[in-house]
């Protein structure tokens, strides 16, 4: 199952091609489509490929990537938290992302400090950042709680919308 974490309450892991109904379900969320945005996922293999073509292609150049998180108990999918390296940033950049259903339980929180660790103890990167809309409280919220500081407003290079950005570089030094 190539599990790469564990917690009291969930397990992350890499994606697989088996995990396309989770990721088409997942990426069509109303918080995935408004704070992310659509990623034209709209049939199973669609997202297979985006697995494929995304997430594995981004280990096997990196060796991380995004991380599905599931409840341990039962196996279920229930969201994302990720490492990705971007090419107009420097640091690599954290990120998640759950169904609705599994919001407000902390899961987040959990998943972010685990992956957070690993980062620091595991694949040695001093430095995180995150990016997220000016009207994303809950992310908002969730990078504080996880140490991480706001250095402004950037855009996303072919996109006009400001996004703030976040960085915990005093935390993980």
């Amino acid at each position: 199952m190539n599990t790469i974490l564990e917690t009291e309450r969930i397990r992350l892991r890499q994606f697989t091609e088996e995990d396309a109904g989770f990721i088409f379900k997942l990426l069509n969320t109303e918080g995935w489509l408004k704070y992310i945005g659509d990623r034209n996922i709209k049939t199973l293999e669609d997202a297979r490929l985006y697995i494929m073509n995304s997430f594995i292609l981004h280990f096997k150049k990196f060796g991380f990537g995004p991380y599905l998180v599931e409840l341990k108990e039962t196996n279920t999918p229930i969201g994302m938290s990720s490492l990705i390296k971007r090419d107009h940033f420097d640091d690599v950049d954290l990120g998640f992302a759950f169904l609705p259903e599994y919001i407000g339980k902390a899961y987040a929180l959990e998943a972010s400090k685990a992956v957070i660790s690993y980062a620091k103890n595991k694949l040695g990167i001093k430095k995180l950042v995150a990016i997220t809309n000016q009207d994303n409280i809950a992310s908002i919220n969730l990078l504080q709680k996880l140490d991480f500081k706001s250095e402004g407003i950037i855009k996303m290079p072919d996109d006009e919308e400001e996004l703030l950005f976040f960085s915990n570089f005093h935390k993980i030094t």
